[in-house]
């Protein structure tokens, strides 16, 4: 885990330090952190966090409440709280503490028709809270935790089939809930170019940037899309359209590649975990960062709409990259502790 983990973020860290030397020294600060808490977590056996987890949902729920009265603004969002050297972003470390809430909860309870509402009860105030900064691309991202560590809690299909009508039918009913402009990025998916210089223009510019870096790309720090600024927000949401740019195809492969290797050995943790509370920490992990990785590529390439949503281990961000790593040493942390023994076996050489 940790070799494709670091060779996706030197590759984020040498892209940003190639338009921003002093935002790519701060993110490699945030990263050495966060390998720091991978390590410490790695060697951390994870059962020993079971009595941690109901104070850290709390101050998480805490921490959301700060940001309406303490965080700054940012283009309409209040999404940070200040704490001077740098911006803590609760609503990432929600993620980790929502994917050991609900791993432990449903490594305990039956999923009956109460337990499920017990789950729905964990997310939802954190959901909510998230929803109201406004942060749709983080609520997606929970809400899709849920789902996933949901189905593979034991459920029956009976029960999947009732809640999937039941969403099927709530759902739409979320669209007089968005904000104009969340709409308006919608709009803007479905016809970009009915308002090329308005609601289509970010949609527009990065399938530009995508397409032009076509197999090897216009070489780090030669991307016109970015460098002249046409591609916004392209060191965080649209860092993928960035380094597809500037190293083409084969730039694109490599990150898919990475990112790959790292679903791999998520895989063989869920499938080899000696216990469920274990296997559905690698299932959330795994969850957080397919739907991430989706979204992110999917609205770069403009077969999404439009979230604001990072790139796991490429977007500039202190606290995104920080919460991936921390999820990840969870993850490694159950590869170390609580795989079959005669998988451990398998696995050493």
């Amino acid at each position: 885990m940790f070799i494709p983990a670091i060779l996706t973020t030197v590759l984020g860290v040498v892209v940003i330090y190639s338009s921003s030397p002093t935002l790519a020294i701060q993110q490699a600060v945030f990263a050495l952190f966060g390998f720091g808490l991978f390590y410490f977590l790695r060697n951390l056996n994870y059962r020993y966090l079971t009595n941690l987890i109901k104070p850290a949902y709390f101050v998480t729920l805490a921490l959301l409440v700060v940001v309406f009265l303490l965080g700054a603004e940012t283009r309409g969002s209040l999404r940070w709280i200040p704490l001077g050297v740098f911006n803590l972003q609760p609503s990432e470390f929600a993620k980790p503490v929502l994917i050991l809430a609900l791993a432990y909860f449903w490594s305990k309870n039956y999923p009956s028709w109460t337990n499920i509402a017990k789950s729905l009860g964990i997310v939802s105030p954190v959901a909510v809270l998230i929803f109201k900064q406004p942060d749709l691309g983080t609520t997606i991202t929970i809400i899709f935790i849920w789902i996933v560590m949901f189905l593979c809690s034991n459920v029956s299909w009976l029960k999947v089939m009732v809640i999937a009508l039941i969403g099927g039918l709530v759902t739409p009913l979320g669209w007089f809930f968005l904000k104009s402009y969340q709409k308006e990025r919608f709009m803007s998916f479905l016809s970009p170019t009915a308002d090329p210089q308005g609601i289509g223009y970010n949609v527009i510019q990065s399938t530009i940037a995508v397409g032009s870096g076509e197999f090897s790309g216009r070489g780090l720090g030669h991307g016109t899309q970015s460098r002249l600024q046409f591609l916004p927000e392209f060191r965080t949401d649209f860092i993928f359209a960035s380094i597809a740019e500037e190293l083409g195809l084969l730039g694109t492969l490599i990150v898919l590649a990475l990112y790959l290797v790292m679903f791999f050995f998520l895989f063989r943790i869920i499938t080899h975990s000696g216990d469920k509370f274990g296997e559905l920490i690698a299932v959330g992990v795994s969850a957080m960062l397919f739907i991430q990785i989706v979204i992110n590529i999917g609205m770069n390439a403009g077969i999404m709409p439009i979230t604001g949503i990072t790139l796991p281990l490429l977007s500039y961000g202190g606290s995104s990259i920080i919460t991936v790593l921390l999820s990840l040493g969870l993850a490694s942390s159950v590869e170390k502790y609580g795989m079959k023994k005669k998988e451990i076996m398998n696995f050493s050489f």
